[in-house]
Order: structure tokens, then C-alpha cells, then sequence
């Protein structure tokens, strides 16, 4: 309990949104299948680009890149996760176009992305363990997520992310970012 080592990674947050409302809108089977969907199109895509998938926290998929010198550089590692957002966007969009037709609310997501340094390892009480990440990171990735709403962008990529990726992104500012001090340039 509390292994854990300095690993250098990509991170990758993509929440559900309106949850509540698909639950209310569909039958308990209609939900799970939504969610069971959207989980395969998301975490599938992040997997299919290498990712580790670490958390599923209720609607919300966790994953990250890890980076290993030179098998899996930082640029690679930034691009994966980067692929992964843009295949999980297209998967979905193909999956609402799909059911629309039967009356089955379309699914709307955020993803958002940082580059940092974490503490990988196993955390918890001597019954129940996590494997995880831990750090600053956690908030860091999480919380501008939540600014892909008020933006309206299906992907939100940190300045640190855009640092390694090599890939010309969209400036989209600073921004308020709760418990993180100077907010979070996007």
C-alpha cells in the first residue's frame, strides 16, 4: 500500500455530460447500453492509441500515456492521447447519428488533456486499494474538462500538453480554475 513511482505522462479526462438527464430520458437497459457505448467508443479509442485506462468514475474516463524515453517519446505519447480524442469524437458522433432515429438522446462529451509528471502506484486502506496517479496533475487535466462546455470545444488540450505535441492547437486563454492558483492556460 502506497507503492508508487515519478512517471512522466500524457493525461486524458472525458466526461459524460447531461448523465443525469439521459438517466431521467431513457429506461434503466436504454441507460446502461448509452453508457456501456459511450464507454467503448472513449476508452476503447484511448486504448487503441495506447493509452491505459485507469478510472472509470461514474460517467468519466480516466486514462493516461505514459512515456518511456524512447519507445514512447513525449511527442508520440501527446499525439496518442490527442488521436484518441479526435477518434472518440468521431465515434460517438457516428453513434448518435445512428440513433437518433430511434429516439435515444445524442451523447455530448468533453475531453480534456495535460502533460505532467505523476505519482503512479497503488494508494488506499489495507482492504481496498486504487491503482492510479496522484498529484496536482489529477486537478490539472480534470478541471478544464469542465471549460469545454462554456467554450463549446469538444477537446480542451493544457499548455503544457500543447508544449509536447507538436501540433498547431487552438489558443483558448487563461481561465479560473478551482484550487489551481493563476488558473489553467488553455
Amino acid at each position: 500500500r502506497g507503492d508508487g513511482h515519478l512517471i512522466d505522462c500524457a493525461l486524458w479526462y472525458c466526461y459524460l455530460r447531461g448523465s443525469t438527464r439521459l438517466a431521467e430520458a431513457l429506461s434503466h437497459d436504454e441507460y446502461l447500453e448509452l453508457l456501456n457505448n459511450y464507454f467503448a467508443d472513449t476508452a476503447g479509442a484511448g486504448m487503441e492509441h495506447g493509452g491505459d485506462v485507469l478510472l472509470f468514475i461514474g460517467d468519466a474516463v480516466f486514462a493516461i500515456f505514459p512515456i518511456d524515453g524512447e519507445m514512447r517519446p513525449k511527442i508520440d505519447m501527446a499525439r496518442a492521447g490527442l488521436g484518441a480524442a479526435r477518434d472518440a469524437i468521431g465515434q460517438l458522433a457516428k453513434r448518435n447519428q445512428a440513433t437518433a432515429g430511434r429516439g435515444i438522446p445524442a451523447v455530448d462529451f468533453g475531453i480534456s488533456l495535460h502533460y505532467s509528471q505523476v505519482t503512479y502506484g497503488n494508494n488506499g486502506t489495507d482492504r481496498r486499494l486504487n491503482f492510479s496517479v496522484i498529484g496536482p496533475a489529477g486537478n490539472k487535466v480534470v478541471r478544464p474538462e469542465g471549460f469545454c462546455k462554456s467554450l463549446r470545444v469538444p477537446v480542451i488540450a493544457s499548455a503544457k500538453f500543447k508544449e509536447i505535441c507538436g501540433q498547431p492547437l487552438v489558443h483558448l486563454g487563461r481561465h479560473e480554475a478551482a484550487g489551481i492558483k493563476g488558473g489553467l492556460e488553455a
